[in-house]
């Protein structure tokens, strides 16, 4: 009975893992640039971006939106149509169109890099209350 030796098809799975795994980890270092800047341009610190439920609490000041926002994010059902409404409030506070905001949710690695690195300018929150003029 003849012996199989795997051993070349294993370090070539491994190569390609590491490969992939070096990739990943270079997409999320880019991503958390990527958000380090947009909270710098918005006056907040760019550390935020990379502490967890934290980083939520700088967005929802950036957009105006109150902290307890957070727990809409945390159901199932009410997560994903918050989560595009605080994406369109983040477009709006940098100035930006609803076709802008369609950007960021379909081709994220293209917008967010365009609103962090681009012309972009933070021109408050855009989800706050309008202030009421009184007479």
């Amino acid at each position: 009975m003849e012996t199989m030796d795997y051993s070349e098809s294993t370090g070539m799975l491994g190569a390609i893992a590491g490969v992939g795994l070096f990739i990943y980890f270079l997409i999320i270092a880019f991503f958390i640039i990527v958000a380090w800047k947009i909270n710098t341009k918005a006056g907040k610190p760019g550390w935020a971006c990379i502490v967890p439920i934290y980083n939520m609490i700088v967005t929802l000041e950036i957009v105006g939106k109150p902290i307890w926002w957070i727990l809409l994010l945390i159901f199932p059902l009410t997560a994903p149509i918050f989560a595009i409404w605080i994406t369109n409030l983040l477009s709006k506070s940098f100035g930006k169109g609803v076709g802008f905001t369609l950007g960021l949710l379909f081709l994220p690695i293209i917008f967010y890099p365009i609103l962090a690195f681009g012309s972009a300018e933070y021109q408050g929150p855009a989800g706050a209350a309008p202030a009421v003029a009184v007479a």
